[in-house]
């Protein structure tokens, strides 16, 4: 498969929230339709603004078929290292079980080393059984339990 990685850019967005919308929980929480709605263009702004942030989407054929939002994080903790946060991994639905997420994982570690991160996190629905076994064959281990409370403020 050829495959390219870059930055995403604005006119990517509605392949990216397309690509979040399509599996189970995504469908619940995310909305496609086009015109996009504000807060998605305001939030990729915001992203794309920031140095410690870096949402890519990967390319075969002219076609997004996978994304990925990297956010660095210095920490004071580990001795002052710096950790990145892998967060809204997708995979296109006609490229599930191509090897296509382990090559955007593969490709994040290393974009993490190259910034002198000395971790990856990430975390993961308690309703993905699948993707928990996936993480763990790249060699996650489920070290912490991870608490969220809502604030009331979903768009």
């Amino acid at each position: 498969m050829n495959l390219t990685m870059r930055r995403a850019n604005l006119d990517d967005l509605p392949a990216i929230v397309t690509l979040l919308a399509n599996d189970d929980l995504g469908a619940t929480r995310e909305d496609s339709s086009l015109p996009l709605q504000q807060s998605y263009i305001e939030a990729f702004t915001a992203i794309d603004s920031d140095p410690n942030q870096f949402l890519v989407v990967a390319v075969s054929d002219e076609k997004i078929v996978g994304t990925v939002q990297l956010t660095y994080i210095p920490n004071i903790s580990h001795r002052g290292s710096w950790r990145a946060q892998i967060e809204a991994v997708r995979v296109h639905e006609d490229m599930r079980g191509s090897g296509l997420g382990r090559r955007i994982f593969e490709w994040s570690f290393e974009q993490a080393r190259k910034r002198g991160c000395s971790m990856v996190q990430l975390t993961c629905d308690r309703a993905r059984p699948d993707a928990h076994r996936f993480y763990e064959s790249l060699g996650f281990v489920a070290t912490h339990t991870g608490f969220k409370m809502k604030l009331g403020n979903d768009r």
